[in-house]
């Protein structure tokens, strides 16, 4: 969106673009070797710790925000998609240490695939405007 609204959205910018850009290429490379019937690797392990560092900081920019008087446009919403957001990454990990198969390597491509969809949900629920 390109309005007034969207354009002082504190979880539109670079660091939800790094995070967009990060989960899919950690997606990518869980796909790859799950489809090498290989488990998690430490590098999908990394990569999930790197994505959920920057998806804590997008949920600092966004409460630092939200403290500063900014108000999402669906409140609810929103904090629900952010709880989610933050709480992706270490399901992935769980669930990929539980499961030290090709499907660990599933589950991280799978949570990783959905991550974008959360962030971008989280971008929209922000910029609501009216009813």
């Amino acid at each position: 969106m390109t309005t007034a609204a969207a354009a002082g959205s504190p979880v539109d910018g670079i660091l939800a673009t790094a995070s967009i850009v990060l989960s899919l290429l950690i997606a990518v490379w869980a796909l790859v070797a799950a489809v090498r019937h290989r488990a998690p690797d430490r590098l999908q392990f990394v990569g999930l710790a790197v994505l959920e560092v920057a998806l804590l900081a997008l949920a600092v920019v966004a409460l630092v925000a939200i403290g500063g008087g900014e108000r999402p446009g669906e409140p609810g919403a929103f904090f629900g998609y952010l709880v989610t957001l933050v709480c992706l990454p270490p399901l992935a990990w769980v669930l990929a240490r539980m499961e030290p198969t090709r499907w660990g390597s599933a589950i991280v491509c799978a949570v990783c695939l959905v991550t974008p969809v959360v962030v971008v949900r989280l971008q929209q629920t922000w910029e609501v405007v009216g009813g």
